[in-house]
């Protein structure tokens, strides 16, 4: 590595953001709850459990979650309605944008004191769960919840250590939004359906509007993925096994990948992660200068980010975000869609019934879906999806952008591809590899080894 300092560096000198702020209110120590956690075994599904009960007196709970400020907004909003329908209860909130919140989350689950309802990523539930531990089966509380809302196939997903451990709030995969409002001043009036259109917008941006514009602008996690993409379009097999984490792809086929990504970067179709840092620090991309006035004019994202970084943008460039085409880069359609995110009760609260009463009224319920709309995706749960749609809540951009994910997305991910120890932002083996590319402008086989070896570390087979 070069003596510039990068953002894995940066965030290693100045430490792990700490678990502040994540105490549960109406949780109890994990002491108190030791009893209910159990390890993996071949027991049936649980059943519900009758005892449980709404407390007639006041109740304190907490919930948590990451997001945009549209999605924030929607949170609260709903949760105030909640809060009027039950008088009795109070609920504190504790959110903030994705960067650093799963080692804050990671923290609080270890220490058991997070909140009593989590947002939770797929992945979590084998990274911090797998053995059933940190999240309640919410099979046990369907006399509040009402699990017949999901398809199983999306249950499924969620279920683990023989628990269904959260509940799926939407399904999603990356696609491309532009601004079109910047390719139009670059003399450009069509989304990239190619990879040679990637290639001359860098090239037309460059030249047109000047070495400070880009196409794109992706940080080294969305590389990756990306770059998964690429190699799943190529080669037509998924980037590792879903079950078993068992590496698909060789030393060569990867090195390659990493060499698409760096031609991006020496096209001009996005920018060097030196430059961007430099500039912005650890500044996400959509709050960002260079996107909010259109330098960056495009991203691969979460179909359900259309709304985060539409809004993001100033008045000039607002009108010309644009859903973009999923593009092939070989003779197959490649990518993956998930699990979005869940939510999941902690078995450290004491107010399990109440916990699962709101995640119902947030997901199920008429007033608190049409509340919640398309602000964590496209609602997964039949009857949320129906509440929003009857209220107008499904926001245009994130229907269009999750019907071309899920129509055009085949392949599978594995749970150790989001393990925190390789996409961490700042500090994970996936920004270790491509800070290194960018800053000392090396191939995929200098680097290649380096993502190997954190794959390995966290539970990959590497063939």
């Amino acid at each position: 590595m070069s003596m510039a300092i990068s953002r894995r560096d940066f965030m290693k000198v100045t430490g792990a953001v700490g678990a502040a702020g994540l105490l549960a209110a109406c949780g109890g120590n994990s002491a108190a709850s030791s009893s209910a956690a159990s390890t993996a075994s071949s027991a049936p599904a649980a059943s519900a459990d009758e005892s449980l009960a709404l407390s007639d007196g006041p109740v304190s709970m907490t919930i948590s979650w990451w997001g945009g400020d549209s999605r924030h907004e929607a949170y609260q909003n709903a949760i105030k309605e909640f809060q009027a329908e039950h008088t009795n209860i109070t609920i504190e909130p504790t959110f903030a944008a994705w960067s650093g919140w799963e080692e804050k989350m990671a923290a609080a689950f270890i220490a058991g004191n997070a909140q009593d309802v989590c947002q939770v990523n797929w992945n979590w539930l084998y990274n911090y769960s797998a053995d059933g531990s940190k999240f309640v089966d919410l099979n046990t509380v369907s006399k509040f919840l009402d699990l017949t809302q999901w398809d199983d196939a999306a249950l499924d997903a969620c279920y683990v250590a023989n628990a269904q451990q959260c509940v799926p709030v939407s399904m999603t995969g990356r696609i491309f939004f532009w601004n079109m409002t910047t390719f139009n001043k670059a003399g450009i009036t069509e989304v990239p359906k190619s990879l040679d259109d990637l290639m001359a917008a860098g090239k037309a941006f460059q030249e047109k509007l000047g070495d400070d514009y880009y196409p794109m602008h992706l940080g080294a996690y969305d590389r990756m993925i990306l770059m998964v993409f690429y190699l799943e379009s190529k080669y037509g097999k998924d980037w590792a096994d879903p079950v078993t984490s068992t590496l698909n792809y060789t030393e060569d086929e990867i090195a390659e990948g990493i060499d698409f990504i760096k031609s991006l970067v020496d096209g001009h179709v996005m920018m060097n992660l030196k430059t961007y840092y430099s500039a912005n620090s650890d500044t996400a991309t959509h709050q960002s200068n260079e996107w909010i006035t259109g330098k960056i004019a495009g991203i691969f994202e979460w179909d359900s980010a259309a709304s985060k970084y539409s809004s993001a943008l100033d008045d000039a460039n607002k009108d010309g975000f644009t859903v973009g085409e999923e593009i092939k880069f070989g003779d197959n359609n490649g990518g993956f869609s998930k699990v979005s995110m869940g939510l999941a009760i902690t078995k450290t609260s004491q107010c399990v019934a109440e916990a699962a009463t709101l995640i119902n009224f947030l997901l199920n319920e008429e007033k608190g879906a049409s509340i919640m709309g398309s602000e964590c995706g496209i609602p997964a749960s039949k009857a949320g999806l129906a509440a929003a749609q009857a209220a107008g809540a499904v926001k245009d951009l994130v229907a269009e952008a999750n019907a071309k994910v899920m129509a055009f997305t085949t392949n599978k991910l594995d749970p150790l591809f989001e393990n925190n120890d390789l996409k961490a932002s700042g500090t994970g083996i996936y920004q270790e590899v491509f800070d290194t590319v960018d800053y000392d402008g090396v191939s995929g086989a200098d680097v290649v080894d380096t993502l190997l070896d954190g794959m390995e570390s966290v539970g990959y087979t590497i063939g």
